[in-house]
């Protein structure tokens, strides 16, 4: 069971079912916005093909839709074709509302469709549950369909996102279901989610059948990390190094000198030194360097932020040092790299 169409393509209106008759699929209505992350939007419909199937009915039905209908490009440069435009689907007030999630990818941050944020605004009015994958979480807060709930966004979106939306109450968990509002972080966490709305309304034994198809050895719980744990992503185990790391990256927009970071894991700043250049073969400040410098490049690339700002919030206290900086890191200027990204 996948798609539901009528005669002329476009999918059809179902009417309540009558009393004493099985319940009609729930329909999800899939936006792909030009760029989309194909790993996030193939993460979420799978799932519900694989619910029909384990049901042996169907449980669930789905249309793809963009703004003129037609064919969308993925980041990865796939044409995927979809049903129908935006203008031809119901978003009025009904049972068999659909669910409606935004799909894009990268530079949705500088996506300002008027057209779309209308349409997504109407049907928010029409009590339609709205929800975005991966970074659709920008286009619904421009659209002002966040407000008073609680969100995600991939963490690499994060930084920047904040900076935009800062009324907006974002977490880095990932997935986030916030009364009619859905949100993932991008990747398989559409995955995840998708199981966690399955398990909610046909059961845990319909989601762990799904994620067994799916080859996953647990399902993930929306609190769970985005991103893997210091030791894993950096292979290191030396427990006070993971934490002066810690300290570092919660501490990017004022800088904690070393001799602060040695005493608040325990160590001298000798000692603390010895252990960066250990095991990661640099000292404490160049990889607090680095690191302040990565946000400043996902800032560059995820705002509209002046670079002076970008500057303050990694914790330079000149725009010329910020550059010089940036450019032996780089081999670029920030200026130089918002002009690239334009």
């Amino acid at each position: 069971m996948g798609r539901a169409n009528g005669a002329n393509g476009q999918q059809e209106p179902r009417a309540s079912s009558p009393p004493g008759q099985p319940r009609l699929p729930q329909r999800f209505a899939f936006v792909l916005v030009p760029n989309f992350s194909m790993i996030a939007f193939a993460s979420a419909v799978e799932p519900l093909r694989i619910a029909n199937r384990m049901a042996d009915r169907a449980l669930y039905d789905w249309q793809i839709v963009s703004k003129d209908g037609g064919l969308v490009r993925a980041s990865n440069g796939c044409l995927v074709t979809t049903d129908q435009s935006l203008a031809a689907v119901n978003v009025g007030p009904g049972q068999n509302q659909p669910t409606i999630l935004v799909c894009s990818g990268l530079g949705a941050e500088r996506i300002s469709d008027r057209e779309l944020f209308a349409w997504l605004r109407r049907a928010g009015r029409s009590g339609a549950v709205l929800g975005a994958l991966c970074t659709g979480a920008h286009l619904l807060a421009r659209a002002g369909l966040l407000d008073g709930h609680r969100c995600t966004i991939h963490w690499e979106n994060l930084p920047g996102f904040m900076e935009e939306f800062p009324e907006v109450d974002v977490s880095a968990d990932l997935f986030e279901v916030d009364r009619k509002r859905l949100t993932c972080s991008g990747g398989t966490a559409a995955l995840d989610l998708m199981l966690h709305l399955i398990a909610r309304d046909h059961g845990q034994e319909l989601a762990v059948k799904v994620s067994e198809q799916c080859l996953l050895d647990r399902i993930r719980q929306p609190h769970d990390h985005q991103r893997m744990p210091y030791r894993v992503r950096l292979g290191i185990h030396h427990s006070k190094l993971i934490g002066a790391i810690e300290m570092m990256e919660s501490n990017v927009e004022e800088p904690l000198d070393q001799e602060m970071l040695a005493r608040y894991v325990g160590l001298s700043r000798r000692q603390l030194e010895r252990l960066f250049r250990k095991h990661l073969g640099r000292t404490p400040a160049q990889y607090y360097l680095e690191l302040r410098l990565e946000r400043a490049r996902h800032l560059l690339y995820q705002t509209t932020m002046p670079i002076m700002n970008v500057a303050f919030a990694c914790g330079f206290v000149s725009a010329s040092h910020f550059s010089t900086c940036y450019r032996q890191m780089y081999g670029k200027t920030p200026r130089a790299e918002r002009v690239a990204i334009a």
